[in-house]
């Protein structure tokens, strides 16, 4: 398998890069766009950033939001006709509570769109399951607890709930579909020194891959390293360890425990990756990226409650120019490493490109 987290995939697209600019007046459409469908969420996790008062994530969320399943499937008709790639399913909340979650999912599994979705895992079961199971590109289970106590404790859960997701895991490998399943570590310091036992009970239950990254805790990329300083060492021994002793070619362990903790302040002024991968909310507000979502002050593009997504996207193109992350994208953000590399190459002097 090749590389999975690589940030070289929009060179795949040379087009599309192309035409990013504000003096190319070319709109094309998005290649992958996340969509969360819903804000409610079956677990309460105290860290959860969407949730926080302390993060600027989130704070115009409203929970009981959510797309209706006429727009829904309006949205997909577009997404299918404007060539769209790939779809990814998020929050807000857990997108396993949308009701029309299954709808949705039939649907695109009948087209050309790739999907996948993030999840905690614990309605990864019935219909629904078999199809991300059997036409589903990846799903990624979100995990933070050990253990039935430790997982309660986290998520605001009733004890067995951590069971139950991973039994759901071992059922939805059971049905050997083709979809990748991969788990995401959310690492603090409660549960730091248990990664590497975390990875090697995931490892036995047959998942694919984990990605381990860092909980943001604040707005402050100085206070989230200030945070995870005393905690460091330990997780990345742990890391490291996994990765000799467990990882081979049917396992991935992704460390992305350190390629998030850089500082937060952005020195360009235009965001190439809105037009790459936006973010449609369960408000039907259209959004640059999930840092930003449910922001409307600093990160609204626009609404597509009384319009179509695709009238939407290919209207006035100075809306892809509105936002500066140099003035208010200076919070994590896991678009800026993407950002900082299309930004050197769209910048090259014309002049000296042969010199290579």
């Amino acid at each position: 398998m090749g590389n999975l987290y690589t940030q070289m995939k929009i060179f795949h697209f040379k087009e599309k890069i192309d035409s990013l600019p504000s003096s190319n007046d070319k709109i094309l459409p998005p290649i992958h766009i996340r969509i969360k469908p819903t804000n409610v969420c079956n677990h309460n996790c105290h860290y959860c950033a969407y949730r926080s008062k302390d993060q600027q994530l989130g704070k115009d969320m409203v929970i009981k939001d959510h797309i209706p399943k006429e727009k829904m499937m309006e949205i997909i008709d577009d997404l299918v006709e404007m060539g769209v790639k790939a779809v990814t399913f998020s929050g807000g909340g857990e997108p396993f509570c949308y009701p029309h979650l299954l709808d949705t999912v039939r649907k695109l599994s009948e087209s050309n769109i790739k999907f996948a979705s993030l999840t905690n895992g614990a309605m990864l079961e019935g219909e629904v399951a078999e199809i991300f199971a059997m036409h589903g590109t990846w799903a990624r289970i979100s995990i933070d607890g050990w253990d039935d106590e430790s997982y309660a404790e986290y998520r605001g859960v009733q004890k067995g709930e951590f069971s139950k997701i991973m039994k759901n895991i071992e059922n939805f490998k059971k049905m050997n579909g083709k979809c990748y399943l991969g788990m995401s570590i959310i690492v603090n310091k409660k549960n730091a020194l248990h990664i590497y036992d975390l990875i090697m009970s995931l490892k036995e239950l047959g998942v694919d891959s984990v990605k381990v990254s860092p909980c943001i805790m604040s707005n402050s990329g100085q206070e989230n390293n200030e945070y995870h300083k005393q905690i460091f060492k330990t997780v990345k021994d742990q890391i490291s360890k996994a990765k000799n002793e467990i990882k081979d070619k049917n396992f991935e362990i992704f460390d992305s425990y350190h390629t998030q903790l850089e500082t937060f302040k952005k020195d360009y002024n235009w965001c190439p990756y809105l037009q790459i991968l936006p973010v449609i909310g369960a408000d039907l507000n259209i959004y640059p990226c999930q840092d930003k979502a449910y922001n409307l002050d600093e990160g609204l593009i626009g609404s597509i409650k009384n319009q179509r997504f695709k009238d939407f996207w290919f209207s006035n193109k100075n809306k892809f120019f509105k936002i500066n992350p140099s003035a208010c994208c200076n919070h994590h953000c896991v678009a800026n490493g993407k950002n900082k590399i299309l930004w050197e190459y769209l910048h090259a002097d014309k002049e000296h490109l042969n010199f290579v």
